[in-house]
């Protein structure tokens, strides 16, 4: 089939969805995650694994709200692919894989916490979490850099917008190694975290509680995590295999309008983060040395919270 013709764009209502979506998005967001910044980075006494960690996602978070307006103005607009359309592309996805990243690294921290208390206490530190953090922001800008770099777009193509249906092999390996594979670490390492704490519910009748608490907070923030993002990654996926198909310019195109609509879906994360803050820290604040402590004697002194990762 020959769809050299074809040119998909989003649909003409998305960008006024994008508005009534983005406002209280925007303002909802950038209160809580910059509130919950001076309150990691001024208010709290000691510098912890989770600080770090959080104060990462939090800034990732708020320079992804920072692009909202930008990238609904220019699909309002209806901005060519440009100088200034690479680099709001780029800020846009790194900040989103910086937030799919520490969400996976937390994830990992915190199943190594609880099922492997001993050996965290060697490899968890506030420096080696702040290693992490920056060894992750320093790898996703290069990649991303080099992937803006490496495609190929008309100029007459319009930003945040796929227009070629030419299947794109640099799309789907950052779709994999953007997504699915922390997928895949996030949800092992919080199933295993949910079996661990089933464990200790039966042991420890008396924070049966407390640890059914634990357990609900593990599951809704693998839930949400899913629910935020795997739709967006499937249809980007989905959109990748019809490319290569040479589906038709409708199939194409439907797929291409529930991108779009995914991507905003994607996007509210930013504020569940922030309200996760809020919600849940309490919560494993007091859960997690306890199971720690009836883990083994030596790592009664560690302090493992398990921090919200939605």
């Amino acid at each position: 089939m020959n769809l050299s013709s074809c040119s998909i764009t989003a649909y003409e209502s998305f960008p006024l969805i994008q508005l009534c979506v983005y406002i209280p998005v925007l303002l909802l967001g950038i209160l809580l995650n910059v509130l919950a910044l001076w309150v990691f980075c001024c208010r709290l006494s000691k510098w912890t694994e989770t600080r770090v960690y959080m104060v990462n996602l939090a800034a990732a978070d708020c320079l992804l709200l920072f692009t909202l307006p930008f990238k609904t103005l220019s699909q309002f607009q209806q901005l060519k692919v440009g100088r200034w359309c690479l680099v709001l592309e780029g800020g846009y996805f790194i900040n989103r894989l910086m937030s799919i990243g520490i969400i996976t690294v937390i994830a990992a921290d915190r199943y190594l916490a609880i099922k492997y208390p001993l050996t965290a206490k060697v490899l968890r530190s506030p420096l080696k979490a702040a290693f992490t953090s920056g060894f992750l922001w320093i790898v996703i800008i290069c990649v991303m850099s080099l992937i803006k770099k490496l495609e190929h777009r008309e100029e007459d193509e319009l930003c945040f917008e796929k227009s070629s249906v030419k299947p794109s092999v640099i799309t789907l390996c950052a779709i994999i190694v953007g997504f699915f594979i922390p997928l895949i670490i996030l949800s092992y390492c919080s199933i295993q975290v949910i079996a661990e704490l089933m464990r200790k519910k039966n042991e420890n009748c008396h924070k049966e509680k407390l640890i059914r608490k634990a357990v609900y907070i593990v599951s809704a923030n693998m839930a949400v995590f899913m629910v935020c993002f795997l739709p967006l990654y499937l249809g980007h996926l989905l959109r990748f295999i019809m490319d290569s198909i040479s589906s038709n310019c409708s199939a194409i195109q439907r797929v291409n309008n529930f991108v779009h609509l995914a991507s905003v879906l994607a996007n509210t994360n930013c504020c569940l983060d922030a309200i996760c803050y809020y919600f849940v820290n309490k919560e494993f604040k007091k859960a997690s040395p306890k199971l720690a402590k009836s883990k083994s004697e030596a790592s009664e002194e560690a302090e493992i919270q398990l921090p919200c990762v939605t």
